[in-house]
């Protein structure tokens, strides 16, 4: 099969041909139709994550946002089937440990990252195989394209679990997303359909343009005011409810905090880079004044994956109209030195894997 491999960080990945995978006794590969390119693999392909014993080995398969056709099985698997459609997470759970049985898979410790791991090969690929294929693999409903679930990505289940699962938002509070790039408008669409007040943050037109497309009821040009917490304080009359770093740079993750009215919640979504190397200063004095929560997300449990599919399938959510791109393999390089400079909007996808 072809797969896009990383030989050098920040250098075009090779597409070579691999020996397709086979399924271990609890596994299953799955023929990818559809794979998103995210900004978690732009840092892998840069080597980000060493400060954090977290850099992407050379040699890697990289893609962890796909969805396909199951093709083969493991004889222990009893729940999917050759054929069915599923998205895969990229967070996967071992479905034995304590997080995962009480419905927290998404911090199993003895999991694996889809396509950051020399065990676990991505999703810029023909073929991916998937452990423990009955925790983790999800069914598509009929109503959800490849694409769409490939949309969902990782930008998508970590916007959700973010808002809908851990800060909990309700119908009626402000919510400030601060970026908006896919994981940022996925955070406003969602929002949006919770029945929040969005306030959208970038420095550019265009996904300040999609993201009132997504739902934001206002949006805030970065670079065209001087204060961005004092900006959205006089939007929401006193600050946010629920502010969203969905890009991890020390300014809008210290913007996120600062936009925030009393006992409001700050969640970081967005990975730092080269520049922050894992960590940010915050108003700490700040947060203990007024009882801000300060919380962290990453993914989304594969057992609650349904919540967010019977969103999309029934309409309020509609992660392909955030497509703006549909690749072969043989561009994915091209993409990710595109996001360097902020270069790309929206979502693209791999869809084309074979020659």
């Amino acid at each position: 099969m072809r797969a896009a491999v990383l030989e050098a960080y920040g250098e075009p990945l090779a597409v070579r041909d691999r020996d397709p995978p086979t399924p271990n006794p609890d596994g299953a590969v799955v023929a990818v139709e559809a794979c998103g390119i995210c900004r978690s693999d732009w840092h892998a392909w840069q080597g980000h994550g060493d400060w954090a014993d977290d850099d992407v080995p050379i040699g890697q398969v990289l893609g962890h946002e796909p969805a396909g056709r199951v093709t083969a099985t493991g004889n222990q698997v009893t729940t999917v089937s050759v054929g069915d459609r599923v998205v895969v997470p990229f967070n996967l759970g071992d479905g034995t440990c304590g997080y995962c049985r009480n419905g927290h898979g998404n911090v199993c410790t003895d999991g694996w990252a889809l396509g950051f791991e020399s065990d676990a090969p991505g999703a810029f690929a023909e073929q991916v195989a998937v452990p423990q294929a009955d925790y983790n693999l999800v069914g598509l409903p009929d109503g959800v394209s490849s694409d769409a679930a490939a949309a969902l990505g990782c930008r998508y289940v970590t916007a959700f679990h973010a808002l809908a699962h851990r800060a909990d938002i309700a119908a009626g509070d402000r919510v400030a997303v601060h970026g908006c790039g896919g994981l940022g408008l996925a955070a406003v669409q969602i929002a949006s359909a919770l029945g929040a007040s969005v306030i959208a943050v970038d420095i550019r037109d265009e996904p300040l343009a999609m993201a009132r497309d997504a739902g934001a009821s206002t949006v805030v040009d970065a670079s065209a005011v001087e204060d961005v917490p004092a900006a959205i304080e006089g939007e929401t009359d006193g600050g946010a409810e629920v502010s969203v770093d969905a890009l991890g740079r020390a300014e809008t993750c210290q913007n996120s905090v600062r936009s925030l009215r009393p006992r409001g919640t700050h969640v970081q979504v967005g990975l730092t880079t080269n520049a922050e190397r894992g960590e940010v200063a915050l108003p700490t004095d700040w947060i203990t004044r007024w009882d801000i929560d300060v919380l962290g997300s990453r993914g989304m449990p594969p057992s609650r994956y349904d919540e967010l599919l019977r969103l999309v399938a029934d309409g309020p959510l509609d992660p392909g109209a955030l497509v703006t791109r549909r690749v072969a393999l043989e561009a994915v390089s091209e993409r990710l030195a595109a996001m360097t400079d902020y270069g790309t909007d929206g979502i693209e996808l791999v869809t084309e894997f074979g020659r």
